[in-house]
């Protein structure tokens, strides 16, 4: 039987995207299946203390180096191309996420994430932005109207926040966070633990 690994992530998270990438290849190999949470990271953030690696690593000699090193060799091994570094980093995801609600309602959520990963990550772009969003939208055929309205409405504002408080209530302190089997693993590297542990289920 095929385990289900619960992804929780932000689009705002480069590491989340990379995870992302890497992701189909790791079902294809294991049999399992990741199931896509969205979460307000800023909100698991002022939930729990925590702050960005962005400003966690300001003025820590070598540590900003060794993070880099990481992401190269995450790159390699899962062979997948490195993000662009978005120039209105960081961005308020709170529309966009709500997006991604809408999306799952609607039947359109895989296409929603990469579309919205490759405008953040891909061809960056100010995604906290509403003219810049629907224009993005528009690009990528997606039901821009749809989306606006939909992220409007109490129960898609009210999903958002369930998810978020879900999270942290089982251990979630950043993006990009997995849990198997009741257990978290944090962080883009643990995907190589992950699939080990599925190999020996």
């Amino acid at each position: 039987m095929s385990k289900t690994i619960d992804f929780f992530f932000d689009l705002g998270s480069p590491n989340a995207y990379l995870a992302h990438l890497a992701i189909p290849a790791i079902e294809a190999r294991t049999g399992a299946t990741f199931n896509y949470v969205p979460i307000l990271l800023g909100g698991v953030f002022k939930a729990t203390n925590n702050v960005s690696p962005a400003v966690s690593l300001q003025g820590i000699r070598n540590k900003p180096e060794y993070q880099a090193l990481e992401t190269r060799r995450f790159l390699a091994r899962y062979g997948v191309p490195a993000y662009a570094p978005n120039p209105h980093f960081p961005v308020n995801t709170l529309l966009i996420m709500r997006g991604a609600i809408v999306a799952q309602r609607e039947g359109f959520f895989e296409r929603y994430v990469d579309e919205l990963y490759r405008h953040m990550w891909r061809a960056p772009k100010k995604m906290d932005d509403p003219d810049v969003v629907i224009a993005a939208l528009e690009e990528s055929d997606l039901p821009a109207a749809v989306i606006l309205d939909g992220v409007q409405k109490p129960e898609v504002k009210q999903q958002l926040i369930a998810n978020t408080e879900d999270a942290v209530a089982r251990g979630v302190f950043g993006s990009p966070s997995f849990i198997v089997d009741g257990e978290l693993y944090f962080g883009k590297e643990k995907l190589r633990d992950i699939e080990e542990l599925l190999e020996q289920s």
